[in-house]
This record gives structure tokens, sequence and C-alpha cells, in this order.
């Protein structure tokens, strides 16, 4: 489902956020905390965590709006293809410099949508230890706020359905932070003030991901 220009429709990501409350609330028992802090207008990016393979889904029943994620394009197979379409989602070849991706994430942002953007680029340890620059990319471009978000929980049993996802009823809690500007204020998008947004975002999101385990004991 596509809005305008192509870009994947706020109809389509409520669709997906309805979906991942039926889902995430059904199978598993999200806690959630400040979710408040995700303004309630506006261009966002939410930036989470990536330590299971349900994070996405889990944020997309969690947050207060529907959210559109770059997922990577090796998810988009067989029938998911159309559905994660459907739902507002974006593909991203991680491999090389996405451009229809990158016009597609922006295109959200600049129709006032909210972006979800996994930093550290595949699943891991989820301790925001390794980021990407293209967070630091589309928060500096577009201006959007920053939201961070840690998935925490899930990890003391292990899952009889896959390695990859928390074990089924398993209270999961979702933290979300303060919004910050990830630019200096300037606009610059040289090399330089991209690689001053990435540091500045990876001390952000650091602390804020230690401050979610103070907070639920993770």
């Amino acid at each position: 489902m596509t809005g305008a220009g192509g870009v994947p429709s706020e109809a389509g990501a409520a669709v997906g956020r309805r979906i991942g409350i039926g889902l995430m609330y059904g199978l598993w028992r999200p806690r959630v905390l400040g979710a408040w802090r995700v303004p309630s207008a506006g261009p966002v990016i939410l930036a989470v965590n990536h330590s299971h393979g349900i994070d996405g889904p889990m944020v997309m029943g969690t947050a207060p709006r529907p959210v559109h994620f770059l997922i990577k394009k090796e998810a988009f197979v067989g029938p998911l293809d159309p559905f994660l379409r459907g739902i507002g989602q974006l593909k991203v070849d991680r491999s090389a410099a996405d451009r229809k991706a990158i016009t597609d994430a922006l295109g959200v942002l600049a129709q006032g949508g909210v972006l979800g953007i996994f930093p550290e680029g595949t699943r891991g340890e989820g301790d925001f230890a390794s980021l990407r620059a293209g967070l630091a990319y589309f928060a500096v471009r577009s201006g959007a706020p920053v939201v961070p978000v840690a998935v925490l929980g899930g990890k003391d049993r292990r899952s009889r359905l896959s390695p990859a996802v928390p074990p089924l009823r398993a209270r999961i809690d979702v933290v979300f932070g303060d919004a910050f500007e990830a630019g200096d204020g300037s606009g610059r998008r040289t090399r330089k003030a991209l690689d001053e947004a990435t540091v500045r975002i990876q001390e952000r999101l650091t602390a804020h991901l230690a401050e979610a385990r103070r907070l639920t004991g993770r």
C-alpha cells in the first residue's frame, strides 16, 4: 500500500500497527515505558537496538504511532513480500547504497511519518556498540528528531520456537527515550558532519540503553 509518489502509506503502516498489537500482546507480555516521549506529530526516527527476531514487530505493536521500518531485502520472500509492502515497510539492500530505500525513507519523513531503523544493521548483542552511518544521514538530511528505543528481555530461557525469538509469554520491556537532534544545528551534510552526528547518536543511544537496563533490571 503506497501513498503519493510511491511512498509507503500511513494507512498501510496503521494496519501493520494493529497486527503488531494483536500478535505481540497475544504471544508475549510487553511492558512499555516512556511511549509518551514519541512526538505526537511530525517526522520522527525510532532508533531500535536489535537482539531479537521480533524487535521490529514489537516496536510496531507498542509505539504510539504507525512505524515504517527499513527491513533487509532478504525478509521480502514469497508471500511476505506483498504483506510487508502492504503494511508500509521498506525493503533495503544492505550490501550497497540502495537509492530507492533512501528515497522511500526520506519520503516517509517528508510526509511527517515515523521511520524505524536498526542502526546496528544486523541482529546481534543489541548494545548499540557498532552503528552504521545511515541513521545519521536520515536524521541530518530530514531534520527529524531521533527517539532511542531499547527492547529488552526474553533471553533468560531458551525459546522452543527459535533461538531468534523470546519464549512465548516472556516479559519484554520496550523503553522509549527522550527525542534529540542528531545534527549540530548547522544543517551541514558533509562527511565530517555525518561522522560527528554518528558519534553523537551513539553516545545518546548507549546512554539510553544503560538507563533502560537500570529501570527494568535487565
